[in-house]
């Protein structure tokens, strides 16, 4: 990409690989599992054209960055003190965060956080809700006992990393494709509680124009090196979560927030009978508005 740098940022004994763009207030985006900064490409582009600097890390366990092998290294308390070093070395303790898929946690939870370094926030795909005291996990285990979901399935260490390290590109072939609005089906799919993610999925023949056969070259390739444990790591670091923040006053954000999601996004309907995109308002003070895709 034309006008991309790269710096690494420190944080503690993490490092952190941060693609960034522009001049001006800095933005920052938080991408999601499966993927890398690169996800954000054009929303770099077009953000930096308007003024700002745009700053999109490799999160941890990701491509450039460090990749810890402990669960720990993957709670919300640590992968958020990431995105606040970020804020601290490129924008002097001040910015606006996106994050998409585990990207929007991240961001909800940093402006939680770290209040005074986020002055708004956008999350795409989840909505914010409060992490509880019970961890998340008890919840797809109690919704799910007899039926296959994802996250149970990535919860047994070394599982999940077989199957999908087994042909990293043909694993991201087949979750992007099935996770696209074409399909929207590889997390939601009915399957017994003791399939695989990627069981009777099939390979796409054939891509839209926004994502290239070079665009996922970027990503196996990343994943190929890097491997699986560290991405998988923070679905497995949600008990973790829940006691470090599960009884953390002051759950609501004070600052401007929104939401962006697709119609289609399976994790709508993570809850049976639920739409989880109502939801989306609920702890931001000043909500800004959902749009719907």
């Amino acid at each position: 990409m034309r006008d991309v740098s790269f710096v690494t940022v420190k944080n503690g004994s993490t490092h952190l690989n941060v693609a960034v763009q522009g001049d001006g207030p800095l933005i920052v985006c938080v991408h999601g599992w499966p993927e890398l900064w690169y996800s954000w490409r054009h929303q770099m582009s077009y953000f930096s054209a308007r003024g700002f600097t745009v700053a999109a890390l490799d999160v941890r366990g990701y491509g450039g960055s460090s990749k810890p092998e402990e669960v720990s290294a993957y709670t919300l308390t640590e992968l958020t003190s990431d995105v606040a070093s970020v804020i601290d070395a490129l924008g002097g303790g001040e910015a606006i965060v996106f994050g998409h898929d585990w990207g929007a946690p991240i961001a909800w939870n940093t402006a939680r956080l770290f209040p005074t370094k986020v002055r708004a926030v956008a999350g795409l795909s989840v909505p914010y809700t409060p992490v509880g005291p019970q961890s998340s996990l008890l919840l797809w285990q109690a919704l799910y006992p007899d039926k296959f979901f994802y996250q149970n399935y990535f919860v047994v260490e070394g599982v999940a990393e077989a199957e999908l390290g087994a042909d990293t590109a043909d694993s991201v072939r087949k979750i992007y494709h099935s996770l696209s609005g074409a399909a929207a089906g590889v997390f939601s799919a009915d399957k017994p509680v003791d399939a695989g993610l990627l069981d009777g999925v099939e390979a796409p023949t054939s891509f839209p124009s926004w994502l290239t056969e070079a665009d996922l070259a970027v990503y196996s390739g990343a994943l190929e090196s890097g491997g699986w444990r560290g991405p998988l790591n923070r679905y497995r670091a949600q008990d973790l979560d829940a006691e470090q923040l599960g009884s953390r006053p002051e759950a609501e954000l004070p600052q401007p927030a929104c939401f962006i999601a697709g119609e289609h996004d399976p994790v709508r309907h993570f809850v049976p009978g639920v739409d989880l995109f109502d939801v989306a308002s609920g702890s931001c003070r000043d909500f800004r508005g959902t749009t719907i895709i």
